[in-house]
Order: C-alpha cells, then sequence, then structure tokens
C-alpha cells in the first residue's frame, strides 16, 4: 500500500491509521469559501476579500474565517472581536456557504485513486459538521473513511492533539502507526503533540506561508507520492 519512505515513518511498519484533513489537503474549497465570505462581507456593507485573501484565511474554523474576513485579515483584531458581532455575520456566512457548498469545491488531481488505494482512514477536519457530511457525500466519499472528526465534534479542534488521540483510542490503534496527512501548521501541530507522524502537502493553503517552516516528517507534492 504505501511505499519504503512511509514505512520508515512508523517504525518500518505500514501505517494501520491514516488521519486525513479535507481542505486544501483533499479539496480545493476555496472558490466556495469565498464566494459565501463576499456574501457574507457584501451584506455588512464591506469590501469583499476575494479568492487570494481568503485562502489565507482558511483551516482554523468557520468562526475564524469569520473573524479573519471582518478584521480584514488583522490577526489581533480578528481574536478581539465582539462574538455577538461574529454570531450575527455567522448567519450570513452559514447560509451563502450551503447554499454554494459544491458549486466549485472538487477533489485535487490524484485523491480519489488514493482514498480507494488506501485502507483505514478517518478525516480530521475543523470544518463544521454541518458542512462536512453534505459535502462528503456529494464527493461520494461516504465509504472511505471510518468515520469523520468535525470542528465541532470535540471540545477541542487542531491545532489541539486531541482529535488525533480521539481517532487513534475509538479504533485502537496506537499512535505510532498512524500517519497524518494535512496542509497546514494546524495539522502538523496537531500531529505532533499527538506523538504521530506527519506528512504535509506543498499544494495546500496554510495561511499563504511555506509548510515547511512547520517541519513536518515528510513533504509531497501529491498523495500518490506516498503509495508503493
Amino acid at each position: 500500500m504505501f511505499n519504503s519512505t512511509v514505512c520508515a515513518l512508523t517504525g518500518h511498519n505500514q501505517p494501520e491509521l491514516l488521519l486525513l484533513d479535507l481542505d486544501g489537503t483533499l479539496i480545493d474549497s476555496v472558490p466556495d469559501l469565498a464566494k459565501a465570505v463576499d456574501s457574507m462581507l457584501g451584506i455588512l456593507g464591506m469590501s469583499l476579500a476575494g479568492p487570494e485573501r481568503v485562502a489565507r484565511w482558511v483551516g482554523d474554523g468557520a468562526d475564524m474565517l469569520v473573524r479573519r474576513a471582518l478584521a480584514d485579515g488583522d490577526e489581533d483584531a480578528a481574536k478581539t472581536l465582539m462574538q455577538a458581532q461574529v454570531t450575527n455575520a455567522r448567519q450570513y456566512f452559514d447560509s451563502a456557504y450551503m447554499r454554494c457548498l459544491h458549486q466549485a469545491t472538487g477533489a485535487f488531481p490524484g485523491v480519489d485513486e488514493f482514498l480507494q488505494a488506501t485502507g483505514k482512514k478517518v478525516l480530521i477536519t475543523n470544518k463544521p459538521r454541518q458542512f462536512t457530511e453534505p459535502l462528503i457525500t456529494s464527493l461520494g466519499w461516504d465509504s472511505h473513511f471510518e468515520f469523520l472528526l468535525c470542528g465541532d465534534d470535540l471540545s477541542e479542534r487542531k491545532p489541539s492533539p486531541v482529535p488525533v488521540l480521539h481517532a487513534c483510542k475509538e479504533l485502537g490503534i496506537s499512535v505510532e502507526n498512524t500517519l497524518m496527512v494535512g496542509d497546514s501548521r494546524a495539522d502538523i501541530q496537531a500531529a505532533k503533540s499527538a506523538g504521530v507522524a506527519s506528512v504535509a502537502v506543498t499544494y495546500g493553503y496554510n495561511h499563504g506561508e511555506d509548510i515547511r517552516g512547520s517541519a513536518p516528517d515528510l513533504v509531497i507534492d501529491s498523495l500518490n507520492q506516498l503509495l508503493g
């Protein structure tokens, strides 16, 4: 299944469990997210952001995406916004995103083949479940995952190790025999904190930063590079 480079990450054994991020790793969701963000900003009478800027804001859940949009990308201002303001804007964002959820979002090249070729997998995303489930269904991926862990399922989300450890515990698989694949610093930090080997893809979002700066165990340009 996996090549020798991957096996070396888990002590020369085939990984028993694969943990996969969604946005920026399996799918290019920015076109639809940007459309929803701009719809929200337009209703609020604010300047539109566009896909390039929204791509830098993705990865920490819907609330943080909305905060960054409302703060025009200012990270400090985004974190200090009143929750009531965010909640109001989220209603506009949620409604718009649900309408355009499947319009432009699609799998990155080779992803479908990779999912079919690999064994036990869990999806770990910071995207809320209300969006994740219909999106996975629309892509025909329901049968590929043991279960989905979404951003609002547990007490903590990535970059916390909680979702990673929860997936391992639920399936009775040790962290040493688990591999995490993602595109952002949150994915790599969650894996490292949990003691799980990490693989980063170069084509994702990661807030416009080079993912190598997060020191993943392996960096790849395509998921199919992991296969034997």
